[in-house]
């Protein structure tokens, strides 16, 4: 039973690696999915409460920073606060109207939309909406580590 939970748990693990990088799936979840199915599986002998509340703590930390990615690199490229909020609200509505593609369109046009009604010159309204991309590849960037580090310390556990 192990061995078919560690199979299952790998499954999910790889599949919620490419969830981080394509956006159909929700890859901080299957990867916390895995390793809530491998521990059911075997009855928890090896991971405890404190092995999953602590990767709960990384799981809401991946969730933060899809929100706080834009934003930041919106900041980075002399962005307003507007456009920082912009982004934000950018993401959301991107998410729910254009689904997986929204969380590179809203953001951008969110900050892009938000400096063109401060009154700021298309040119620096399309690089601070560059800035939000920029930030969201990062986030990416700092999503797949965490989501490693899951792995690795479940791995380290079992």
């Amino acid at each position: 039973m192990e061995t078919t939970a560690l199979i299952l748990a790998i499954i999910l693990f790889i599949a919620g690696l490419l969830g981080t990088i394509l956006p159909i799936l929700p890859g901080a979840i299957l990867i916390y999915g895995g390793m809530l199915l491998y521990g059911f599986m075997t009855e928890f002998a090896s991971l405890d409460v404190n092995f999953f509340l602590l990767q709960a703590l990384v799981l809401a930390l991946i969730f933060s920073v899809d929100f706080l990615a834009s934003a930041v690199g919106t900041q980075r490229f002399n962005g307003s606060k507007q456009a920082a909020t912009g982004a934000i609200i950018g993401t959301i509505l991107g998410l729910l109207f254009l689904g997986p593609l929204g969380l590179l369109i809203g953001p951008f046009l969110g900050a892009v939309g938000a400096e063109l009604l401060r009154g700021v010159k298309i040119k620096q309204a399309m690089l601070v909406g560059f800035g939000t991309l920029v930030g969201i590849l990062g986030g990416t960037v700092l999503k797949l580590c965490a989501g490693v580090l899951m792995i690795v310390y479940f791995f380290m556990r079992i």
